[in-house]
């Protein structure tokens, strides 16, 4: 388990420079095997990772007068028992050396997220029921594993379990390798302790959801918080397919908030404490959270998810928590109207009887309950 920058240095035998036709097989083939090799390496442990990770499509470039290669080729990473097909990362290298003896002296991504051994040496934690890999420390990963045990059947008592019932977790060992997961290295991704995402490449829904975690965000929260956050990210891969780009992220993110504070007894003013403050001192909102506050770097976002979670416990009490599963779920199914507001509107009638108009009315009172 070797970072790919820090990979050692794979001999490419036989590899000449201006061979005929032949002989550029040849070199293709060998240095085809090398890569092999190399991918070998990024699962061998100790202890073996359950991954397996192979290079294809290799293109290789002309030699430059310094006698160095360039090319071009995927890693596929796959999963054992996670991963349906496998996640592929388009890698660029730089093979350097004489003939007979080329190695790989650079590699790098050449776009989208990198893979988890670009940050360092990958190390596993397995549970009962997920699976944590990452260049974190053992202790790290192996409480993470211990969260998400226990989020799958938090999930699965109010979700069902029409899903894959597993979590695939990544753990960084910084905040910065964090941000280069999710984004690129965006700096506004400092302040979430996780987020889902769709495995590079694979088709919409498909159950390979992995969850990344901030170690710098996630490792500040007590252990109640670390469990709801993990418990949260389980609702997001558990109603993958119920999810769609229309469905507004007060519910997404509300549902996913109000299932890991669920059966917590905690009042409402511990858990949006951020809300309760700005009502205190007459910052009151006067409609549900957008789409746009829920993004990560935004002003006010502790309240938007406190505000999402007031909405979806507003719902369950009310109604009962099968009715807000039901709902969600007929927000997934039902196609997005030209009106927004008029097609949620007619969704909310139909789920609990009441418009959208009036369920804000409700939702407002009880935001402003959390005066005290």
């Amino acid at each position: 388990m070797l970072a790919a920058a820090g990979l050692a240095q794979l001999s490419v035998p036989g590899a000449g420079r201006a061979a005929p036709a032949s002989g550029a097989a040849d070199e293709h083939a060998e240095v085809l095997a090398a890569l092999d090799e190399r991918a070998r390496a990024l699962t061998a442990g100790p202890p073996a990772l359950p991954v397996r990770a192979v290079y294809r499509n290799l293109l290789l470039g002309p030699v430059d007068p310094a006698g160095r290669c360039s090319a071009t080729a995927e890693l596929a990473v796959t999963v054992t028992g996670y991963d349906e097909q496998p996640v592929v990362y388009p890698r660029r290298l730089t093979l350097a050396g004489s003939a007979g003896d080329r190695r790989v002296e650079r590699e790098e991504g050449l776009d989208g997220p990198p893979p988890l051994w670009d940050l360092g040496a990958v190390r596993a934690a397995a549970g009962e029921r997920c699976l944590v890999l990452g260049p974190a420390d053992p202790p790290a990963l192996a409480g993470l594993a211990a969260a998400g045990d226990r989020a799958v059947p938090a999930v699965e008592a109010l979700w069902g379990s029409d899903w894959a019932g597993r979590l695939l977790f990544h753990l960084p060992a910084t905040e910065e390798q964090f941000a280069r997961l999710v984004a690129g290295g965006s700096p506004g991704w400092s302040g979430m302790a996780a987020v889902t995402v769709a495995a590079p490449g694979a088709p919409r829904h498909a159950p390979a959801d992995r969850i990344v975690v901030n170690p710098g965000a996630y490792g500040r929260l007590s252990d109640f918080g670390r469990q709801v956050v993990a418990t949260h990210e389980a609702v997001h891969v558990a109603t993958r397919a119920d999810t769609r780009a229309w469905t507004p992220l007060w519910l997404s993110e509300g549902v996913a908030d109000w299932t890991g504070y669920r059966d917590s007894g905690r009042p409402a003013r511990r858990i949006a404490p951020e809300l309760a403050r700005d009502v205190a001192a007459g910052r009151v909102p006067v409609a549900l959270p957008g789409d746009g506050d829920f993004t990560a770097g935004a002003g006010g976002i502790a309240q938007a998810y406190e505000q999402a979670w007031l909405a979806c416990d507003l719902i369950a009490r009310r109604y009962g928590p099968q009715r807000l599963v039901a709902l969600y779920r007929a927000v997934g199914e039902a196609g997005p109207g030209a009106d927004r507001e008029a097609w949620l509107d007619g969704l909310l009638r139909d789920g609990l009887g009441l418009g959208l108009a009036e369920f804000t009315r409700l939702w407002l009172t009880e935001v402003r309950g959390l005066a005290g």
